[in-house]
């Protein structure tokens, strides 16, 4: 399947300018929400990348996404691949502040608009990046790169954007909330989506 391309032009010449124009954002929709920017982990030359959803409690804490058990999950998941999260991945979000819930300290999904306004941010990256293999992690990640939802239809299979090759798979919380190990069940996929992750890693990285 093939998807349109980016659909703005290039704003930033290199990573850190970008990752500094995130620091440095104070006309977001979450600006005023008192939460901190959390851009990104893990080796910025990788030729993976994996973007997440928004950052939790945790990560908002220590500044890095996929720091808390959702996060200790995906790194085991990537390691039972032979991934190393720190040398072969690149981890970022769709959103980049922790949108917090109606009782100032609970956290929840990132909105419509939340989404739309840090999508040019996320595309920058990509470009920066240029990866071989990018892993869209759940719905929201999907809604901003793809523009579209319905993570138990769309995961494990390849989308094609501009030369470069999408999967969505499970968010790792997800595999938290449902732990079954049975053939079918969100970890026994999970397990199909990042062995053929691998095959397409290695399969690009030869040529």
């Amino acid at each position: 399947m093939t998807q349109p391309g980016f659909f703005s032009a290039p704003r930033f010449d290199s990573l850190d300018e970008i990752l500094s124009a995130i620091r440095s954002l104070t006309d977001d929709p979450l600006a005023g929400a008192g939460t901190n920017i959390v851009i990104s982990r893990g080796n910025p030359d990788a030729k993976l990348l994996l973007i997440g959803e928004a950052p939790g409690p945790q990560e908002n804490i220590k500044g890095k996404p996929f720091v808390g058990p959702a996060g200790q999950l995906l790194d085991k998941i990537l390691q039972a691949a032979n991934f190393d999260p720190e040398r072969d991945v690149y981890i970022t979000n769709s959103v980049f502040r922790m949108p917090p819930g109606d009782d100032g300290k609970s956290f929840r999904k990132p909105n419509d608009k939340e989404i739309e306004f840090y999508r040019p941010f996320v595309f920058e990256i990509i470009r920066a990046m240029n990866p071989l293999v990018i892993l869209l992690t759940g719905n929201v990640a999907c809604q901003s790169v793809l523009q579209k939802t319905g993570i138990t239809s769309l995961r494990g299979k390849w989308i094609e954007l501009d030369g470069r090759w999408l999967m969505p798979i499970f968010h790792p919380s997800y595999l938290l909330r449902n732990q079954s190990r049975e053939p079918g069940s969100p970890k026994s996929l999970m397990w199909e989506d990042i062995r053929e992750a691998r095959r397409k890693y290695d399969e690009l990285l030869s040529r």
